[in-house]
């Protein structure tokens, strides 16, 4: 609730003396001026400001201010929006800022004068659609600076004055904006003389409460009236206060309107005394309570949440309002709630809804905006769901990884039930240590009760959406592959309208143990067809690239399968494949935008790839391939335009800035550097998928060898011999008579059922040798499901089956490579030039 932190009076006094009022029998009507700062006062602040950008944008121009302190204090007319004030770095960042006393001094500019070592200072951005129109500057005169309530008050008015700033874009600004916007918040306000009985009521509160101004006689117990009997106990501490009653007094009421509308109210006032000690005004504010947070002490608290829940549509309102009911009020770290949908749990809502608040293992499930996970590997979650009763857990209780890290300090476990099952569960965690008392279990078993029911409504109000989002996470990888010698991390953001399901997607595809493809693409739309076409495309690029295509056949392909398609719809998409050893990245871009790249040195570019037209145009559209080399510590960036670029943001300024957010970002933990580059990406006026890379270089690289078989009698003899000069240089004699053994019937297969280029390639890695024989023809080799004595083959595949620590084939580009692994009886040192080689051989 808002809270005046001990401001001063600055509220209008009586019109008339005590005496002077009751011979009148009702008090003066209050100016509006008065009733503004009183509610503005009691928020915390002494002075309110609305700067808007100047003709150019290169300054912020002071139009309009209000408050009790307008005479007290000054505030720049204008301010360079370049500048290092708390208006300009607000409006640059679209984020608010909270200034207590010693952090406002640090600023060079931009605070009020004269200054004063009490005075605080917010900075909130005002702004709609994603459009920036100014800024709010409160200044306040608490040294505390402005508490929870209060800086929720004041969000929501920067909210009401940026609606105003709004409805006047295209024309000049509204003339006046900060007394129409409190004005829209419904916040009255009141000045009671105990004595006297009168009451001193604006225009707002009257309509709270559901009296014509001209019915109004000035008398409290015409308010007191329209009160329900349960509240009056209450009411008449605050009509009658008492000696020790004297200061701050919060509490919610009920009123019956005329209409027989039942509304909630909050009532926040403080107890002014006369010269001898004795109560002598009431000075307070009252507002409807979906504007305020509420006490959770009280039965009041549940009737609180019934209405709450009874107003909103959606899951995510559902769990904003349980957020709002619960972790502010009980003192609580963290607080869950999910759903359950086929045995698996989906986030609705994490409060705090960072990342690093939460446990590692959920960070590892974080693919789009929240996490998902198993309920099997959540068992405490899944006894309190088959069970369907609240679990508290005391401090120190030892939990699975899964919950490790939400209550150390002590976690209420809330099954949410509905109409016969369990819909969610809701998880309110501490980091000290808590006890739970009476109030707080009552408190909760109630909660769990009425949020079950919401959400079964919310859900079926949400079922397009969330079938949309299904399909979306069904269509994106569920995990990224851990690479040797790099670590990918990527996000997926759903546009914030219309259907949440569109055509961005990413894809990380190892090829090998050195190499992996990354790739990045958009459908043209925003609908589930583009999201059919996306995962019909996604499905594509990586079969064709597992088969071993070179990147730029691999985008020819599958522009040729989307223009067969016959389908309205265009795609953009860029493919890179990566040589994890060497650190050779060959770039392919279909009409996409270029990737960026962060160097060791902190540096970036973007990298000029040379483009094609997207997918799906032109059957025979042509994709040259870019080389590009990377160094160890490289960080590679593909994005989608929906990150950098919007309706008032162009396309260079978004690169810019997050090339700037690249090179601020720490390398060190990719996934906090992702979610840097995201940064408070709220308005999504399109999908967003970012894509990134940081190539490390292998720590063990492999040594190789190749040689070309050549079409002769005694071609197998030589592939013999090459592999035996190679294994002695490797020093690895003790297998080679295995080795031996498989690349002689493996070369003999290839000549005797094949046509074209046979080729022997050796890998020494660690502790094995791995032996290919690439041929040109794409079927597998087929085992024999019979061997006699009789038989004339087959048994070269059993004995290399039988000499090998894994064996197998694959498809390549032109044919297929049949593979050996063995193992070494003991890991030997690694020869002295670390540097891979490559041998061509040939006859000597």
């Amino acid at each position: 609730m808002p809270h005046d932190g001990g401001a001063r009076a600055g509220v209008s006094e009586l019109g008339v003396s005590g005496a002077g009022a009751a011979d009148t029998g009702s008090l003066p009507p209050v100016p509006e001026v008065a009733a503004s700062e009183r509610a503005l006062t009691f928020a915390g602040a002494a002075l309110a400001a609305v700067y808007v950008p100047g003709v150019g944008n290169e300054e912020l121009l002071l139009v309009e201010t209000a408050g009790c302190a307008t005479s007290e204090y000054e505030l720049p007319q204008r301010l360079p929006l370049s500048g290092g004030s708390p208006a300009a770095q607000a409006f640059r960042t679209d984020r608010p800022l909270w200034l207590n006393p010693a952090v406002l001094a640090s600023y060079p500019e931009g605070g009020p004068t004269p200054p004063r070592a009490e005075a605080s200072l917010a900075a909130l951005p005002l702004g709609t659609e994603g459009r920036r129109l100014g800024c709010l500057v409160v200044v306040g005169d608490s040294a505390d600076g402005f508490e929870a309530g209060q800086r929720h008050f004041l969000e929501r008015y920067a909210d009401a004055v940026a609606c105003r700033l709004q409805t006047g874009s295209g024309r000049a600004a509204p003339t006046s904006l900060l007394g129409p916007a409190l004005r829209s918040l419904r916040v009255g306000s009141f000045v009671l003389v105990p004595d006297t009985g009168l009451i001193e009521a604006d225009e707002t509160l009257l309509e709270l409460v559901g009296i014509a101004p001209d019915d109004f006689d000035g008398k409290v117990d015409t308010l007191l009236a329209h009160a329900l009997p349960e509240d009056m106990h209450a009411l008449m501490s605050v009509v009658e206060p008492s000696t020790q009653a004297l200061g701050r007094r919060e509490l919610e009421l009920r009123v019956r309107r005329p209409t027989g509308e039942m509304r909630w109210l909050s009532l926040s006032c403080r107890v002014v005394a006369s010269a001898d000690g004795g109560p002598e005004q009431v000075l307070g504010v009252v507002t409807a309570t979906s504007v305020l947070s509420q006490s959770p002490d009280d039965v009041s608290r549940i009737q609180w949440l019934t209405a709450a829940l009874d107003e909103v549509a959606t899951v995510r309102d559902v769990s904003r309002v349980v957020v709002t009911a619960l972790r502010e009020p009980l003192g609580a770290d963290r607080v869950a709630l999910a759903e359950v949908q086929n045995d698996r749990l989906m986030v609705t809502v994490l409060d705090p809804p960072k990342p690093a608040a939460w446990p590692e293992a959920w960070r590892a499930e974080w693919r789009s905006e929240w996490p998902d996970a198993p309920l099997s590997a959540l068992p405490t979650l899944q006894m309190a769901l088959r069970d369907g009763r609240m679990d508290l857990w005391p401090a120190g209780t030892a939990f699975e990884p899964g919950l490790a890290g939400v209550g150390a300090g002590g976690l209420a476990v809330l099954p949410l039930p509905a109409k016969g099952r369990v819909a969610g569960v809701c998880l309110v965690g501490w980091d000290k240590p808590h006890e739970f008392v009476p109030e707080e279990r009552s408190l909760l078993t109630a909660t769990a009760a009425l949020v079950g029911q919401a959400f079964k409504r919310a859900h079926e109000h949400d079922a397009e959406q969330e079938l949309a989002a299904m399909l979306q996470r069904s269509l994106l990888p569920r995990r990224l592959p851990e690479l040797a010698g790099g670590t990918a991390v990527a996000r997926y953001l759903p546009a914030r309208r219309g259907l949440q399901v569109g055509g961005d997607w990413y894809d990380v595809i190892a090829l090998s143990e050195d190499r992996v493809a990354l790739v990045i693409g958009d459908v043209q739309g925003h609908s589930a067809g583009a999201a059919t076409i996306m995962g019909q495309m996604r499905t594509a690029v990586r079969a064709y690239a597992v088969e071993g295509h070179p990147p730029d056949v691999v985008v020819s392909y599958a522009n040729r399968l989307l223009v067969g398609m016959e389908t309205d719809l265009f795609a953009t998409c860029c493919y890179v494949e990566l040589d994890m050893e060497q650190g050779n990245a060959l770039f392919v871009r279909a009409g996409h935008l270029s990737p960026l790249l962060r160097h060791p040195d902190g540096t970036t570019e973007e990298v000029q790839v040379e483009g094609g037209l997207p997918l799906g145009i032109l059957a025979e559209a042509e994709f040259p391939m870019t080389a590009v080399a990377l160094a160890p510590g490289t960080v590679l960036a593909l994005v989608t335009d929906g990150l950098v670029e919007g309706a008032d943001l162009p396309l260079d300024e978004g690169v810019r800035r997050t090339r700037t957010a690249l090179t601020a970002a720490d390398p060190a933990d990719p996934g906090r550097m992702v979610d840097a580059l995201l940064g408070g990406l709220d308005r999504r006026e399109d999908d967003v998928a970012l894509l990134l890379l940081r190539y490390d270089g292998m720590k063990t690289r492999p040594i190789r060898a190749g040689w070309a078989v050549w079409r002769l009698p005694d071609a197998v003899m030589h592939a013999r011999r090459f592999t035996a000069r190679t294994l002695r240089r490797w020093k690895v004699g003790d297998v080679t008579d295995e080795v031996l053994l498989v690349v002689s019937e493996l070369v003999t297969n290839a000549l005797v059922h094949t046509q074209g280029a046979v080729r022997v390639d050796l890998t020494l890695r660690e502790a094995r040798v791995r032996v290919c024989v690439s041929d040109s023809s794409p079927r597998a080799p087929a085992k024999p499901v019979i061997v006699d004595w009789e038989s004339t083959g087959g048994r070269g595949l059993l004995l290399v089956e039988a000499m090998s620590e894994a064996f197998g084939s694959m498809p390549v580009a032109g044919g297929k490579q049949v593979w050996s692994e063995i193992v070494l009886p003991r890991r030997e040192p690694a020869p002295a030039d670390s540097e891979p080689r490559t041998e061509q051989g040939g006859l000597s």
